[in-house]
């Protein structure tokens, strides 16, 4: 080798088409934004394989540059969605106390909202004419009508349906004397809450998941009046609660009841969990203009608190399709354009994109597997409004 060829050698120096202050000594890839380098050729070096014409043609639709290309695969890919969503009451394990007699609150047990009851705690003692005056008549007819075992039986029937427990009706029968209150009894264990008509408006206005802002105190009061058939109290237990996930309508249609999935609380990232899809929405949500996949599970070990934030990550089995890199394809408002290689140029072209998983799109119309396209479209425009494509 002679001198001026080993010059020439030792001159041979690499850059980035995007980032030309990067210069190896050696092929490789940039460390900025991964492109594979390419010779730089020498100043003032003569280019003589671009015409004239290809300089004139309009810069929205050809545009001259040796960047890397790839093409379209057929493949079986994973979808794993992510979302995100937050935990809320399992409505299905809702109860209610509501009082069986209209009368007069006498004593109140239950001190606070959100106050943790156990089923058969008692609520409340009511006084109550109307079942003061069944207890007097079903005491008059063990008095007087011993004997007749049907009026008996149909007066203790209406006591015990008016709310009276056996233990009271059978206390009542042994002393002889009425009693003046009536306990009303939890059927329930959880959190209680207010069911008040202005209590339950300003859930249903800020929904369950803002439930916890209610924070004023108990509208109801000792020495209140309670009409019959009244709802007072609701009770939710925190043990049973949904994990309610919003899902863009792009990735609605990948997800199925019954997919898989793995939920991260944001109070308790050690603590994430797998379950499955339980229930899909048959609607968008007006706030959040997504569609709603519940899980529902069991809380008690857990602890999560209701209404604290989730991540998810959704296994939707595989799916067989073409796929695209997703920086290869870029977005002019509802149009997708990709650009394809015609000899030393590349031409935009708009083509129908689906779903979107793991950084890949999926192709739907548009182009074939012989096509080659410029593997990053946004290196290719410095606007995305001045982008034409043919019809």
């Amino acid at each position: 080798m002679n001198q001026p060829e080993m010059q020439a050698v030792a001159k041979e120096t690499y850059t980035c088409p995007m980032h030309p202050q990067i210069i190896k000594d050696k092929p490789g890839a940039c460390p900025i934004c991964g492109m594979d380098l390419v010779k730089k050729t020498a100043a003032g070096e003569k280019v003589t394989d671009v015409s004239l014409n290809d300089l004139l043609r309009p810069s929205n639709q050809y545009v001259l540059s040796s960047i890397p290309t790839v093409h379209i695969q057929q493949r079986d890919e994973p979808l794993e969605i992510t979302s995100y969503g937050f935990i809320t009451y399992d409505t299905r394990q809702v109860g209610t106390v509501a009082s069986n007699v209209a009368g007069r609150i006498e004593k109140l047990y239950v001190k606070h909202r959100y106050q943790r009851v156990n089923k058969g705690q008692k609520i409340m003692d009511v006084y109550s004419p109307e079942l003061l005056t069944a207890q007097q008549n079903l005491l008059f007819l063990l008095q007087h009508d011993a004997d007749n075992q049907v009026l008996i039986s149909a007066a203790r029937q209406k006591l015990l349906l008016l709310g009276m427990s056996n233990q009271q009706l059978d206390q009542v029968v042994r002393s002889g004397k009425p009693v003046f209150t009536v306990s009303i009894f939890s059927a329930y264990s959880g959190h209680i809450h207010e069911s008040s008509p202005e209590a339950m408006q300003q859930q249903e206005a800020t929904g369950m998941k803002d439930v916890s802002l209610i924070t004023e105190e108990l509208q109801l009061k000792e020495g209140m009046y309670i009409t019959k058939g009244q709802n007072l109290f609701s009770i939710y237990n925190p043990s049973k609660a949904w994990a309610v996930l919003n899902i863009f309508s792009g990735q609605a249609g990948m997800v199925k009841v019954g997919d898989k999935v793995r939920i991260v609380p944001e109070t308790a990232p050690d603590k994430d969990f797998r379950a499955a899809i339980n229930f899909m929405e048959p609607f968008y949500r007006s706030d959040s203009k997504t569609a709603t996949a519940r899980v529902y599970f069991n809380n008690p070990n857990m602890g999560i608190p209701i209404g604290s934030q989730v991540k998810a990550v959704i296994f939707a089995g595989a799916r067989s399709a073409r796929w695209l890199p997703e920086e290869a394809v870029l977005t002019l408002g509802l149009d997708k354009v990709v650009f394809i290689k015609k000899d030393d140029a590349f031409i935009a072209h708009r083509i129908e994109v689906g779903m979107v998983n793991n950084h890949l799109i999926q192709v739907l119309n548009g182009l074939n597997e012989q096509d080659e396209v410029a593997a990053n479209a946004q290196y290719l425009v410095d606007s995305e409004s001045f982008i034409k494509v043919k019809q």
